[in-house]
């Protein structure tokens, strides 16, 4: 039992089957101690959700949510909410997937069939601040000619992330600016340091490193 003067944890699940998402919220308040639990079966309503309770010490993901593709809301999560650990659950164990959500800012990874215990012994490591794998994960080396899409997008500053989405809506400098706040020139600096990191030449290039990164580290064809 957690001690009175402890604060109440708080998680947020997204998941769009409801009884397992109620599955587990059960698990996180028997093995976790968390009192507030916000449920969403959307990435938009999980990022609602995020916004309304002022963060949450938690996030449980469904990887193949309906308004996303691949790993799409993983890196949306992670860009609005940095310092909060994910939980990837996915019924999808392919070494390559799991790499990748890894690498796209995941802080465990656990497949929907696991035992009761490796969800309990998931979320006890992620809560102490370390890292969680399935035990049959075979490690992928990274590519000679360097990091991947996901790492390269994984590196980017919450705020950079928020512009490259822009962009990916085909939005200008000036937009940006207006819809951020910022100023044009901000943001100019920001779409430079963006290409920089993605290693690109072009705001198109930029785009296709998303797409790629969104779109083809899931494997076609399979639901989670």
């Amino acid at each position: 039992m957690l001690d009175q003067a402890t604060p109440a944890r708080r998680a947020l699940v997204i998941d769009d089957h409801p009884m397992f998402c109620d599955a587990l919220e059960l698990t996180l308040r028997d093995c976790a101690g968390f009192a507030d639990i916000a449920t969403a079966d959307s990435l938009a309503g999980g990022l609602d959700a995020l916004d309304a309770g002022g963060g949450c010490d938690l996030i449980v993901l469904d990887l193949n949510l309906p308004d996303v593709t691949g790993l799409d809301g993983l890196l949306r999560l992670k860009s609005r909410a940095p310092g909060t650990p994910v939980i990837v659950v996915s019924s999808m164990t392919e070494n390559a997937i799991i790499a990748s959500a890894m690498k796209a800012g995941a802080a465990g990874y656990v497949p929907k069939h696991s035992p009761h215990s490796e969800f309990r012994a998931a979320i006890a490591r992620i809560l102490d601040g370390g890292t969680y794998l399935p035990e049959q994960f075979v490690d992928v080396a990274e590519p000679a000619d360097g990091p991947d899409p996901v790492s390269r997008l994984a590196s980017l500053t919450p705020q950079q992330a928020r512009i490259l989405d822009l962009i990916c809506d085909g939005k200008l400098n000036k937009q940006i600016a207006f819809d951020l706040s910022i100023a044009e020139t901000t943001v100019k600096a920001h779409v430079t340091a963006i290409m920089r990191k993605l290693s690109v030449q072009s705001r198109t290039q930029a785009v296709l490193v998303a797409q790629e990164a969104r779109f083809t580290s899931i494997l076609p064809g399979r639901q989670n």
